[in-house]
């Protein structure tokens, strides 16, 4: 997953596509009217010649442990810390004691205290909780500890079944009776408690079983001991029986299953950032790093041995959903495994690169262990390891990725090519997988390519995250791509927002990827899971809460095409939109991001020498607007300053937003912080505009980057950096759609901005199994596309089925509306030519008989 910092403010929302044919969306009460005048298109299926074939394995999914997707996700433990492993250095409000409280019962006193001493559980899971019982109250008096769950509780649901598990020890000789209930936020029982007695001053495992009587979304754990002397617990644990497949340290059901039900042909894992982030030191006790690169070996055996991790998005994670169940998940869902370890090159805007040889083979061999932990028989060292767990068959691992978008590509590949070298002698079988970087295109993914290419690797990961005007102009990206080079795996993707809008925009795309199949052999959008409550990330493919899960726009887009994607490509052409291309217009804007600088003499002039603007700020700021809690402006010394170097994104604009033809000059100074500064044009609002971002990215590079409706696309970059205290003469000059970008009078770059959005897009697939041609069309524009569609060949039945997804373009799934879901009909054709209207913003996969 990307550094957040390289599209800011990803909730802002993406509305109604800017394109010329589309207009304001409707609302849903009118969603399915059409808002123009239908429009005549043709479409027309080659049987006769061949297109690419389609890996079996073409979408699949991306898992990340972002958005709380594991532990209170995917993962199915309902109790949170249960291995009293949180801490302050993970994150500033957590505490050994986070999500518990001390609880008394009838009476009963005693003292609850975290400890990390040698009566620990183990080296890995140090921290346990010590209950000093005191003994006082009558009978069933106790004293102990209550859990509330993730969020806002335990969700338990009526006649249920859930296995509890502690580890306790006990210094009383007769032995502890500890009691679990579970109960309401106000203490109303929900099951029949619980009653074990913990015996001997040994750790050991007790287990047993709590049936809800009612259902409740509030609910807590208690666990209470009586009687006097001191009793240790530690890996508190409740899980619903009901888990999918039914497995025992397993994952919660509803969103296994909606992952399931998309078909993945690829489970890519553990991540994201959180692979090549934080320290790539393995976990060493004492004195371990809270926050590690996620390592696979730390993630198996048994569960109470896996230490907890500082996740890089901000929260804990137990390692309870590791590598071994991540490969039975995968296998679970018929996908294959896809893990992606780390390559020592630090991403996700940390460019770091270790330079220790002893850890680079330290984790080359851990591939290596990795691989025949995946593949090695029974007998082998780490194949034990898996049958031990239960699994004694291979996994069958067939492709691994190294890295994961590494902004240093050299210093990438340097340390890739050792990896290769290795998994290449020992398993030459194993489809190594290389990356670009974590943009579209620029430096980073020019050098990244450049090796790729000359190295001859056999696969390389892009991944961007874009607005759906970008998905719609780019179409034929992998057209023009080298057909003797690196495959593509399109890794992680996304039009940033989880709207109709923008599923239809990436649905166009998708037809560009099926189109392109000899080329892009693997796709999967990105992330896959998010909990609604505590989200780092938008957009997100599937979104839950304690209770219910849903798929978004964007998930029942995928679904669809991951449900009919077809053997090969039939090749079709179909008619274009007319466009239309009218300039750039808007008026200017400063900001800056976590930067402090002073702007001076801002002129504006048109493009035969009138003067539109000047302000050297002698008479105040009055001519600027400032959105509230955007940093701190003021006029200082006869500059614009803005002093708040924490600050992202104080965008200050002024002029007209109808200018169109004009220069921009100004003189720009970066004061003090970690990037240079931003000069906006073009600025229709806050979400619409563009803007050269000069020393951005920690001040490692420069780009011009255009947002519509809060979703950025980069359009132009280089590896240009700003100086503090340094004035810089800044020019921008815009004529019709061209940009030409000037610093210090000296030429840096410019692009024109007229790439045609097309709304109108298709491909056709045939299923072997069935022989059916499968004729997806999206039509992402307000009007009716009436279209005639000639098959080339007379279909095998008169009845065509038809699947319709239909939604304003502002239309979203939550969980309490489906906006969008498939429309399943059927299509009289009698012969090989007829006519079929696509409504207005709709996604229709039309399967014909061959």
């Amino acid at each position: 997953m990307p550094h957040p910092h390289l599209w800011p403010r990803l909730t802002v929302p993406v509305v109604a596509l800017l394109l010329g044919a589309l207009v304001a969306a409707p609302t849903r009460a009118d969603a399915g009217a059409p808002e123009a005048e239908p429009t005549d298109y043709t479409l027309t299926v080659h049987p006769d010649r061949t297109g690419p074939a389609i890996s079996d394995s073409m979408y699949g999914v991306f898992y990340e442990d972002i958005n709380h997707a594991a532990d209170g996700g995917l993962y199915a433990e309902l109790v949170q810390n249960r291995s009293f492993e949180y801490d302050r250095a993970d994150n500033p409000a957590y505490s050994p004691m986070t999500a518990w409280t001390e609880t008394a019962v009838a009476g009963g006193t005693g003292r609850a205290e975290t400890v990390d001493d040698g009566g620990r559980l183990g080296e890995r899971n140090r921290r346990y909780l010590r209950l000093s019982l005191d003994g006082a109250g009558e009978g069933g008096a106790g004293f102990g500890v209550t859990n509330s769950g993730y969020n806002q509780g335990l969700t338990l649901r009526k006649g249920a079944r859930y296995d509890f598990s502690v580890w306790a020890r006990t210094d009383r000789d007769t032995g502890t009776a500890l009691t679990v209930g579970a109960t309401t936020a106000d203490g109303t029982s929900l099951a029949t408690p619980l009653r074990i007695t913990a015996r001997g001053d040994r750790w050991k495992k007790y287990t047993g079983t709590l049936t809800a009587r009612a259902s409740a979304a509030d609910g807590r754990l208690t666990v209470t001991a009586g009687g006097s002397g001191t009793v240790r617990l530690d890996m508190v644990s409740l899980f619903p029986r009901d888990t999918y497949k039914g497995r025992a340290n397993g994952l919660r059901k509803d969103l296994a299953e909606k992952t399931a039900a998309l078909r993945p042909g690829f489970l890519r894992f553990p991540g994201g950032c959180l692979v090549n982030t934080g320290s790539h030191q393995a976990y060493e006790a004492p004195g371990w790093e809270r926050k590690r690169s996620y390592q696979w070996k730390e993630t198996i055996g048994p569960v109470e041995q896996r230490p907890v991790n500082a996740n890089f998005w901000g929260y804990n994670q137990t390692y309870g959903l590791g590598y071994y169940e991540y490969f039975q998940f995968a296998e679970d869902i018929g996908a294959m495994a896809l893990p992606v370890v780390p390559a020592l090159v630090t991403g996700c805007g940390q460019n770091k690169a270790t330079d220790d040889p002893a850890l680079l083979r330290r984790h080359i061999q851990d591939t290596l262990d990795l691989i025949e932990f995946a593949n090695g028989p029974v007998d082998s060292t780490w194949g034990a390891k898996r049958a031990a767990m239960g699994h004694p068959a291979p996994f069958g691992l067939t492709h691994l990725e190294v890295g994961n978008e590494e902004n240093l590509p050299d210093e990438f590949f340097a340390r890739f090519t050792e990896f290769r070298e290795a998994v290449e002698a020992e398993h030459p079988g194993i489809t190594l997988i290389s990356n670009s970087g974590p943009d579209d295109s620029g430096a980073t993914f020019d050098r990244a390519w450049q090796l790729n290419r000359e190295a001859g690797v056999a696969m390389v990961d892009e991944h961007y995250y874009n607005s759906p005007q970008w998905f719609l102009e780019n179409n034929g990206r992998y057209d023009a791509y080298d057909r003797q080079g690196p495959k593509v795996f399109l890794g992680e993707y996304a039009s940033l927002d989880n709207r109709f809008s923008n599923a239809l925009a990436e649905a166009a795309y998708m037809t560009g990827l099926e189109r392109n199949a000899d080329i892009v052999r693997l796709a999967s959008y990105a992330p896959l899971l998010a909990d609604t409550n505590d989200a780092q990330w938008r957009p997100d493919m599937i979104w839950f809460d304690n209770e219910t899960s849903w798929g978004s726009a964007n998930y029942e887009v995928q679904k669809l095409f991951m449900n009919n994607v077809g053997d090969r490509v039939v090749p079709s052409t179909a008619s274009t939109t007319p466009a239309t291309t009218a300039p750039i217009t808007g008026a200017v804007g400063l900001s800056t991001w976590a930067t402090g600088a002073a702007y001076d003499d801002v002129e504006v002039t048109a493009a035969d020498g009138t003067a539109l603007f000047r302000d050297d700020f002698s008479g105040g700021d009055t001519r600027w607007t400032k959105a509230a809690g955007r940093g701190t402006w003021a006029v200082e010394d006869g500059a614009y300053v803005q002093s708040d170097e924490n600050a992202e994104n104080t965008l200050v604009t002024a002029g007209d937003t109808g200018w169109q033809n004009y220069d921009l000059r100004v003189r720009a100074t970066k004061t003090s912080g970690k990037e240079g500064f931003l000069v906006a044009f073009g600025v229709k609002d806050t979400g619409n505009t563009y803007w050269w971002n000069l020393g951005g990215w920690a001040n490692t590079r420069s780009a011009v980057e255009k947002t519509v409706d809060g979703a950025k696309q980069t359009m132009i970059e280089d590896t240009t950096t700003i100086e503090t205290g340094r004035a810089y003469d800044v020019h921008v000059q815009v004529r019709g759609r061209q940009v030409t970008l000037f610093l210090d009078g000296k030429r840096w770059g410019g692009f024109s901005d007229d790439k045609p959005a097309e709304p109108f897009r298709q491909v056709v697939t045939r299923d072997d199994a069935t022989g059916d041609l499968v004729v997806k069309v999206v039509n992402a524009q307000a009007a009716d596309a009436r279209t005639r569609i000639d098959l080339g060949v007379r279909p095998g039945s008169r009845t065509a089925r038809l699947t319709t997804l239909q939604a304003a373009p502002d239309a979203a799934n939550t969980a309490d509306d489906r906006a969008v879901a498939p429309r399943r009909s059927t299509l009289r054709v009698d012969g090989p030519v007829f006519t079929h209207t696509f409504p207005a913003h709709s996604v229709t996969f039309l399967r014909v008989k061959g």
